[in-house]
């Protein structure tokens, strides 16, 4: 079964910096969740643990 899993950093509406994960089967628009930080810098560094977890898990970047 093939799976994405997308990460992002977006600024929200609120003003806030906001990690956006994307995931679900391939051919499907899949879920979408929104973690909101103060900070754009604390944004990033969940953005890179997750996706060196999901490396670790056998997902590969995209391109």
């Amino acid at each position: 079964m093939a799976r994405f899993y997308r990460l992002s950093v977006e600024r929200s509406l609120f003003g806030c910096a906001a990690l956006v994960r994307e995931w679900g089967r391939i051919g499907t628009s899949g879920r979408r969740r929104l973690d909101l930080f103060a900070e754009a810098a604390d944004a990033e560094a969940a953005l890179c643990k997750l996706a060196a977890s999901k490396r670790r898990r056998g997902y590969r970047d995209a391109g």
